[in-house]
């Protein structure tokens, strides 16, 4: 169980900074954390995009593999730009703007950005943990 929790806070860890990246890049994925009801909101959001990326996501490669296959696994890319860009419709912490191909854009640079960010530091916390037993 907290195995799930810390995934959780990582991956709206994840969320944040990649909303601060793409508005480096002039993209438009957008978090709000001013309150703590906002980043309330946020956790409730990336809970949707993980329960999202869990069933539709898995959905859409079952029926994406040759085209998969095709493109070596970058249409992977996509689909979990696809899934971010369906969660952030609902507005739930974090929105992407903008024209659609920015939009598509935004959602495809931070879907990258949140699982490197959400990997590099469930790797940290790993080798933390490994350290201390």
């Amino acid at each position: 169980m907290s195995n799930l929790l810390l995934k959780w806070v990582l991956t709206a860890v994840g969320v944040v900074v990649a909303a601060w990246l793409t508005s480096l890049v002039g993209l438009t994925l957008k978090a709000d954390i001013q309150t703590w009801g906002h980043a309330a909101q946020l956790l409730v959001g990336v809970a949707i995009l993980g329960l999202l990326n869990a069933t539709l996501g898995r959905i859409l490669k079952l029926l994406t593999v040759p085209l998969n296959c095709l493109t070596l696994g970058l249409f992977s890319l996509v689909i979990n730009g696809l899934i971010l860009w369906i969660t952030s419709r609902l507005d739930m912490g974090f929105t992407i703007t903008g024209t659609p191909w920015q939009q598509f854009l935004s959602a495809v640079f931070g879907s990258i950005v949140i699982s490197a960010v959400s990997g590099i530091l469930r790797g940290l916390l790993k080798e933390n943990k490994d350290k201390d037993d």
